[in-house]
């Protein structure tokens, strides 16, 4: 079995993350930037598929800058077998859309049995992109589950909801996204950091997978506007002169809160 793991690099949650103000992007020199817990999580789902399963192939994708090949190579040191990175200067910016397009055209291209990913990356938050990749692969696909179970020709698993928990069981090939109900990702070791470097590393471009960034070709979404959270305001202070629980009410029935 041949399985694609989706990887993203993010700013760390730990440090400072900005927009810039002039391109509504991510302003990715403001902090340091990781490999995307979930997607860690998600890698470890397949990982441990594999530790029972000789034969299997972890694949692990990601559509990212040229500077994120060292968040990709730590995939490899995790434990991929090896991994494909989408770069191109044309994707600065790209929205889920063409996010979703490009990453479509790199699994067709790998054949793989089983895509897995995170539910949430921890930049967009986006949460779609799971479904949109099993609409354009025309594949089945098991959204934000909290334990997986990767059988023969199929995978069960759990979603958790609001009033209970739901089974469920989708036919291989599939597109699944994992939840962090999910183990944490296994640390890589130094014989795993070594391996890595030798790993094999395909860099792919939007020529390569057949795809067009021009939005003249496909209408993409456009930022219009972006600007500064603005400063949190100073509360309400309250003085108790013999009617402080009368204004309390007032203030709360002036902001809808009762």
């Amino acid at each position: 079995m041949k399985i694609y793991v989706l990887v993203k690099e993010v700013p760390d949650t730990y440090g400072d993350r900005k927009l810039d103000l002039e391109t509504g992007l991510a302003d990715r020199a403001a902090g340091d930037v990781v490999l995307d817990e979930i997607t860690e999580r998600a890698l470890e789902v397949a990982l441990s598929y594999a530790d029972k399963n000789p034969g299997t192939e972890v694949v692990s994708l990601s559509m990212a800058p040229e500077s994120a090949t060292a968040s990709v190579r730590r995939s490899l040191a995790i434990g991929a077998a090896s991994a494909v990175h989408v770069v191109d200067d044309e994707l600065r910016g790209a929205d889920l859309t063409l996010t979703a397009e490009v990453l479509a055209a790199a699994i067709r291209r790998g054949e793989p049995d089983l895509v897995i990913t995170g539910n949430l990356s921890t930049d967009g938050v986006g949460g779609i992109i799971p479904a949109m990749l099993a609409e354009h692969l025309g594949w089945a696909q098991a959204t934000a589950l909290s334990a997986v179970e990767i059988g023969d020709g199929q995978v069960t698993g759990t979603r958790a909801g609001d009033a209970g928990t739901q089974d469920v069981t989708v036919p291989l090939p599939a597109v699944i996204s994992i939840t962090e109900a999910l183990p944490d990702a296994r640390f890589p070791n130094f014989k795993g950091i070594m391996a890595a470097k030798k790993k094999p590393l395909e860099v792919l471009s939007l020529a390569d997978l057949g795809v067009s960034a021009d939005p003249a070709v496909a209408p993409r979404t456009i930022m219009t506007s972006v600007a500064e959270k603005p400063a949190r305001a100073a509360g309400v202070k309250i003085t108790d002169e013999g009617d402080a629980a009368a204004q309390l009410v007032e203030f709360l029935a002036q902001n809808r809160l009762v």
